[in-house]
């Protein structure tokens, strides 16, 4: 199959292509070269389309020349952190850039579109409302929340309205290989790699150890992503979760172990996020129906993974 993808050098992106080229279809990549995380896979059967998401005119050109039987969007502004300092943009990206790329995808036709959302949507949910579904209220505490939860919004709207078959995809924390600072696992794991190259004092920086967290290997998602883009019922949107709270300070504390070495752990002010959620968890009881998703990636594995990812890096 031909295949549209926006985000391929993001960290789920990057898992998605080498998924999508083993499988033997050919992919054609939107690439923004100001915000590429890392380079695009090189491969025969990988073409780079360079496009921006607020460019329309752009869009719908990337859409034509692919001529794609399925498209993934998940490109986007991924820091929530980030959306408090630059909301404007934040939104701009993540809700009328999805609205732009629906619009170029009608236009060329009717291919199966995925949408990539976030459960960031839900804000602070009351621990007796646990585990988040599909059918929990939104109230997104910060704008990229917001942003999300607008781009999400745009899916049953073309879908009645166009019959464009999209479905949205809302993924809680993934973490594994190839994730990019910014994010908690990631941040922990590249201290922890300096520490044992002892290209840094064995004193680790964190923030609040105290949230709780929905954590699935970034490899189970992009799983999830497929088997939606297959197969999700148009107009309707899946949560993909592990369906387990993990507080944060355990995540480092595994990770510690993993790593075998003693380290003196400090708060750092400048960690703490402006609106963090205390606990955050959901259900995958739909996708699994629809699908028959189970995460196969135990956190243990992940977080082993992920230190010798950031054991090369640093290496």
């Amino acid at each position: 199959m031909r295949i549209f993808i926006t985000g391929a050098t993001g960290f789920a992106g990057s898992h998605l292509v080498k998924n999508l080229v083993t499988a033997g279809h050919d992919v054609f990549s939107l690439v923004h070269e100001a915000t590429s995380h890392q380079p695009l896979q090189q491969d025969e059967h990988v073409t780079p389309i360079p496009g921006d998401l607020l460019d329309v005119g752009a869009l719908e050109a990337a859409v034509n020349q692919a001529k794609p039987d399925v498209v993934y969007h998940l490109a986007g502004q991924a820091y929530p952190a980030r959306s408090w300092q630059q909301p404007g943009l934040t939104l701009a990206v993540n809700s009328v850039g999805t609205a732009n790329l629906l619009q170029a995808v009608v236009g060329y036709g009717r291919p199966r579109v995925l949408i990539v959302t976030s459960a960031e949507i839900y804000g602070e949910i009351q621990p007796d409302e646990m585990p988040i579904t599909e059918n929990s209220l939104p109230a997104p505490n910060h704008p990229y929340g917001v942003s999300k939860w607008a781009a999400g919004q745009l899916v049953p709207l073309y879908w009645h309205r166009y019959q464009l078959p999209v479905v949205e995809a809302r993924p809680f924390n993934h973490i594994g290989p190839h994730q990019s600072l910014g994010f908690v696992v990631p941040d922990f794991a590249s201290q922890l790699a300096e520490i044992q190259a002892e290209k840094r004092p064995n004193r680790m920086m964190v923030g609040n150890l105290e949230a709780m967290r929905d954590f699935t290997d970034v490899r189970d998602v992009v799983r999830a992503y497929e088997l939606l883009a297959e197969s999700g019922k148009p107009g309707e949107t899946y949560l993909i979760c592990s369906g387990q709270p993990v507080k944060i300070e355990a995540i480092l504390q595994k990770l510690i172990e993993i790593a075998g070495i003693e380290v003196v752990v400090e708060q750092d002010p400048e960690r703490m996020r402006p609106s963090d959620t205390p606990c955050l968890y959901g259900s995958y009881a739909k996708l699994e129906a629809q699908t028959g998703w189970q995460p196969r990636y135990s956190l243990a594995e992940s977080l082993k993974d992920i230190l010798v990812d950031w054991a090369q890096r640093v290496g």
